[in-house]
């Protein structure tokens, strides 16, 4: 059995398993230049689901850098319905914002709703909108921020290909979202490509964990016993309630499937893994850094200015690692970004 720790590296050297470098050692490798910032700009999140960990993260982020670039700034919350989502655009639209960030929801979704956006020239930057990552994204987006999504979920799979001799994975997506379609079927191709078995591929919304993971966690229990080694997962509040069914159950953290997640590093999942409750891996985004980030995409959108070509590199997050970190629950590299940022803007 193999425990790897806290680190960030190249996706290369992620996949390889070799090569890692401590967190704490990591220089910004993000632009160095840009516009300066506009002036007097009001700008509208629309964001997913707020419950979500990773979403919360960003917009966390988003906060912190508009109160550096000096914006005034407004949250809406789709509250994990489709129409919650559509409301939410349409009111930013009302709102007449001069930016729209869009906060992790698929672009194809609200096809309809980001039209109305586009004709009203409103530039646009999104967070995990879609499978396509950088400059020119589908849906009129100026550019969609994520990690290499793909990258990250064969961390995932191949942390439990490593973890134990014999794999038996379930893993759980959601079909409303391509990108978790997409980011299933690499953990799934991976696993089996390594001579693991995929149990099950379980597709259950996001937004209906809550309700359903409890029942789904014993139903595949009674169904696959001791052959259920790994759960896996594209995103870590699945087990926001997988470990209180394991526990009803008697089963616990070390004796039960292991849990691991191919994003997106929520406070939730590193207290889990800090305390070996019911989930042992996470691949983190820096999701802070990537609400900077962003603001500053969406500053050279108004302005006319090509996107920065920025890709935020996962980090892979484990128990070991955690302990050497002290009290932190979020990656946050320790990195000068929000000074290199703010020097961009003239801040």
């Amino acid at each position: 059995m193999l425990r790897r720790s806290f680190t960030t590296v190249s996706a290369a050297a992620l996949m390889a398993g070799l090569g890692f470098t401590a967190l704490a050692e990591i220089p910004f490798d993000g632009p160095t230049t840009g516009p300066k910032a506009a002036e007097g700009k009001s700008i509208v999140v629309v964001a997913g689901d707020l419950k979500n960990g990773g979403i919360l993260g960003v917009t966390n982020g988003i906060e912190e850098a508009v109160a550096t670039i000096g914006w005034d700034l407004r949250v809406l919350d789709g509250a994990g319905s489709i129409q919650g989502r559509t409301a939410a655009i349409g009111q930013a639209l009302a709102l007449k914002a001069d930016g729209i960030i869009i906060n992790g929801f698929d672009a194809v979704e609200q096809q309809a709703a980001l039209e109305g956006v586009v004709n009203a020239d409103i530039p646009m930057v999104a967070w995990h909108s879609g499978p396509k990552i950088g400059c020119d994204a589908p849906g009129g987006l100026f550019t969609n921020v994520s990690t290499d999504a793909m990258t990250v979920s064969e961390v995932a799979a191949k942390w439990a290909m490593n973890d134990a001799e014999k794999v038996g994975a379930v893993i759980f997506t959601d079909s409303t979202y391509q990108i978790a379609i997409d980011k299933a079927d690499r953990i799934k191709e991976t696993i089996e490509a390594m001579g693991g078995t995929v149990l099950e591929y379980v597709d259950t919304p996001i937004a209906d964990t809550s309700s359903r993971m409890g029942p789904l966690t014993i139903s595949l229990l009674q169904k696959y016993g001791d052959s259920w080694t790994h759960a896996l997962a594209i995103n870590d509040l699945y087990f926001d309630f997988m470990g209180p069914a394991l526990a009803s159950a008697g089963i616990s953290s070390d004796d039960g499937p292991q849990a691991g997640s191919a994003g997106d590093g929520s406070e939730a999942a590193f207290q889990r893994i800090r305390t070996t409750n019911y989930q042992a891996i996470t691949v983190a985004e820096p999701l802070n850094l990537q609400g900077w980030q962003l603001v500053d995409e969406l500053n050279r959108a108004m302005q006319g200015e090509d996107c920065s070509g920025y890709v935020t590199t996962p980090a892979l997050v484990t128990e070991e690692g955690l302990a050497k970190l002290g009290d932190s629950n979020q990656f946050d590299p320790d990195s000068p970004y929000r000074e290199a940022y703010a020097a961009i803007w003239g801040k």
